[in-house]
């Protein structure tokens, strides 16, 4: 598959069957947002793997939607803002490191017929509490991470001249 039907085949799976993800697979989605680029090369990134069985309770005060705790595996990108690099006006990528690493893992997913749905929506407290993250470490997004039991949808974009634009504003 190309990458332009890759990332059209990507779709935001909300209906996830019970089969677990060999860890072969899980390997290489883990694999795919190592490599992603970051900010000088840093990796202030961290995956937490959930697996679901037996927690969905507590998983559900992170994100409290029945599909979310459906896949037998639930991601978590972190970052930890002290390690990440800041650029001289002080804004730290740590943030944009992360989302580039799902990103990887979301498309990686894809290819090997897996299905996620990025969620951002999610009580940063309880991901706190939940996943015993330190203070140092800030969580970005989460994605279930299992074989989809729906069809992908129509996905609707903006037309591309309503997103770009040439030489300035």
């Amino acid at each position: 598959m190309t990458f332009f039907e890759l990332i059209k085949k990507r779709y935001s799976v909300r209906s996830y069957k019970p089969d677990p993800v060999e860890k072969e697979k899980l390997d290489l989605v883990l694999e795919a947002a190592r490599l992603a680029p970051t900010a000088a090369n840093r990796q202030p990134i961290t995956f937490i793997v959930v697996r679901t069985g037996g927690r969905k309770a507590q998983l559900s005060r992170i994100y409290n939607r029945a599909f979310f705790t459906e896949a037998p595996l639930v991601v978590c990108v972190c970052f930890n803002p002290g390690q990440a690099w800041t650029r001289r006006d002080g804004k730290c990528y740590g943030e944009v490191d992360a989302t580039i690493a799902m990103d990887h893992l979301i498309l990686a997913a894809t290819e090997l017929g897996l299905g996620t749905c990025w969620i951002a929506a999610f009580d940063p407290e309880a991901a706190r509490e939940v996943l015993g993250l330190p203070d140092d470490v800030e969580p970005v997004a989460f994605t279930p991470l299992g074989y989809p039991s729906d069809a992908g949808v129509l996905k609707k974009r903006k037309p591309l001249p309503e997103l770009v634009r040439y030489e300035g504003w």
